[in-house]
């Protein structure tokens, strides 16, 4: 999943580079992605993941990675989240 956020999905975009004269070229915006570990609580060991940087301030604020898994959309998720989802969910019960 090249420049994918592997937790809300977000990628990259189109759009158009505008002159002052008004032509207009395409473009591309690339989403500011970070490679970070962040830790589970719940698991208690460390998680690798390639997300956006407005994704980081989104896990802070929903409390850490656990809540913001148990909280997401799978559809948002990548495969190798789904999976980590999957294994909080069994350490819960």
């Amino acid at each position: 999943m090249a420049r994918r956020c592997e937790l809300t999905g977000k990628g990259v975009m189109s759009g158009n580079n505008v002159s002052h004269a008004l032509n207009r070229t395409r473009r591309r915006f690339l989403p500011n992605l970070c490679n970070v570990t962040l830790l589970s609580e719940k698991l208690d060991r460390p998680v690798k993941v390639k997300v956006a940087a407005s994704t980081l301030r989104t896990i802070e604020h929903r409390g850490g990675l656990d809540a913001f898994l148990l909280s997401a959309n799978d559809a948002d998720l990548s495969d190798r989240m789904r999976a980590v989802k999957q294994e909080l969910r069994k350490a819960a019960s």
